[in-house]
């Protein structure tokens, strides 16, 4: 596919990716429709800065090979890897000869007999479309970045903002500093990676307090040097127990003297503030939360249960937290306290009270049917409060009310992040007492909702005790697992491209 661009015609971009955030620790497992795959012009639609007149738009021929994105979740099998990585393939095999592509993937993707997939899948995109298209990478700052990802990519970006109400913003600048270096014919950045041995979860690490905050603000230093194009630090993702599994700084820019020492001083500055980060809201055990959230009096209170975190990589059919709720004669009560129990999958249970109809009491059996290491199946009688069709992630939700709980039960799991999830559902948030939802923490809807919020550390595969989890394959010494280890070697690797000699030695 190698061609020579005319000059003063739009560059041909090529938008392929997959991305999904896959924790290790969970039994689950991932298939590909979980990627809800887009193709051809689809993967324009994704994009509000591709939207036709946009200036960007207009500004290159692009084209959309294949791009899915899965709720995180359990380690993908290996023949969705192969029927998902086969069609992109082949995708971007039948366009035109292209000068740039943009690599919109998460970045903590695990695959079964696959370590760093998507290395992998953008090694074998290099040799479908040749060593001279250049590579703008766009990811999120919970993804791990090897030094072989480095290579492969030209241009490297991620979120800024845990939550990440940056993301689409992040997307843009990734297509952006692509297109603008496709065009300006500029010799391609040099790159400038440190990989920073602390490994931390993304609750501990959220920009919206210090030290994260402060952290990420140095940034806008960094990339205001002359000769910078990106800086850019990734948190890393804490539940893959890969050897990539690490924080990483990598900036990008045409003089090698300064993206080096601007990588540097990120990295320092991470290092040093390593023992500061702590849980971005208090935690407790989930009785000690309940307690709590029903003598402060003021509604609504949320709880996250944290350690089935489907949005963190958790199979979200973890039974523990229910159970304890259930166990509890005040809530099942119907004149207890109002609550929201955010939710459990339980394809059976749902089809039931589909049957039933809203109104209907039924007896029927959730949860536990993936993760069972912590508690069995949830027998729920009560009555269907309401039915709704045609979620993207869920396909079908019920609420099924016992005594004055009401439980939110999926056909397969999704997360709850806004609050038309609840009001579609005829159910009021901001009129009950106590919400749980298993989450880390809260996106902003919910947060600006909540009149308290406090994490509950309970078991699942996203356990927020990390030390305990029994990492074997990550790269040793790793803060926090080694609280005393010597500091590291923080020094900038100048790495080179993917049509430059290989890489030799260590991923160090």
């Amino acid at each position: 596919m190698t061609a020579t661009r005319t000059l003063g015609a739009r560059p041909v971009i090529a938008i392929a990716g997959l991305g999904i955030e896959t924790s290790t620790f969970s039994p689950a497992r991932t298939e590909a429709q979980a990627f809800h795959p887009s193709r051809g012009r689809e993967v324009l639609d994704r994009y509000p800065f591709l939207r036709p007149r946009e200036p960007l738009r207009e500004a290159a021929d692009w084209h959309g090979a294949l791009v899915g994105k899965s709720l995180p979740g359990g380690t993908v099998t290996a023949t969705a890897w192969r029927d998902l990585t086969h069609e992109l393939i082949q995708r971007l095999t039948a366009l035109p000869p292209v000068d740039g592509l943009w690599y919109d993937v998460h970045g903590a993707m695990t695959v079964e007999g696959v370590d760093d997939a998507e290395t992998v899948l953008l090694a074998r995109i290099r040799e479908t479309l040749g060593s001279h298209v250049i590579v703008s990478t766009s990811m999120d700052l919970h993804g791990n970045v090897s030094r072989e990802l480095v290579r492969h990519s030209d241009l490297l970006t991620c979120y800024r903002m845990a939550p990440h109400e940056d993301h689409m913003e992040t997307k843009e600048r990734a297509a952006r500093n692509l297109v603008d270096l496709v065009v300006s014919g500029a010799p391609r950045p040099v790159k400038a990676w440190v990989p920073v041995p602390v490994l931390l979860a993304g609750e501990q690490t959220s920009t919206r307090i210090e030290p994260a905050k402060g952290l990420y603000a140095a940034i806008d230093e960094v990339e205001a040097m002359d000769g910078v194009t990106d800086a850019s630090i990734w948190v890393g993702y804490a539940w893959a127990d890969e050897p990539r599994s690490r924080a990483a700084v990598v900036v990008t820019g045409q003089d090698q003297q300064v993206v080096a020492a601007g990588a540097e001083m990120l990295a320092r500055r991470f290092w040093a503030v390593r023992k500061d980060f702590a849980f971005v809201a208090p935690t407790g055990t989930l009785d000690e939360l309940l307690d709590e959230a029903l003598s402060v009096g003021s509604r609504p209170y949320f709880i996250s249960d944290t350690g089935d975190n489907p949005t963190a990589g958790g199979a979200g059919d973890v039974t523990w937290g229910l159970t304890r709720l259930l166990a509890r004669p005040e809530f099942t009560s119907p004149d207890g306290p109002a609550i929201i129990y955010a939710s459990l999958p339980g394809p059976a249970a749902v089809e039931i009270a589909v049957a039933a109809g809203v109104g209907a009491t039924i007896t029927v059996e959730v949860g536990a049917d993936v993760d069972d290491r912590h508690a069995g199946p949830v027998t729920l009688t009560g009555q269907v409060h309401a039915v709704r069709h045609g979620d993207r992630d869920a396909v079908t939700e019920v609420v099924v009310r016992v005594g004055n709980v009401y439980v939110i039960v999926t056909k397969l799991r999704k997360a709850y992040h806004y609050e038309h999830d609840f009001t579609e559902l005829s159910l009021n948030p901001r009129d009950v007492d106590v919400v749980i939802i298993k989450i880390g923490y809260l996106e902003p809807e919910l947060y600006d909702m909540a009149a308290g919020w406090k994490m509950a550390l309970t078991p699942g595969g996203v356990n927020q005790d990390l030390v305990s989890l029994g990492h074997q394959r990550i790269r040793r010494p790793m803060f926090p697992f080694d609280q005393d280890m010597a500091d590291p070697n923080l020094t900038a690797r100048i790495v080179p491209s993917s049509n430059e000699p290989p890489l030799t030695g260590c991923d160090e």
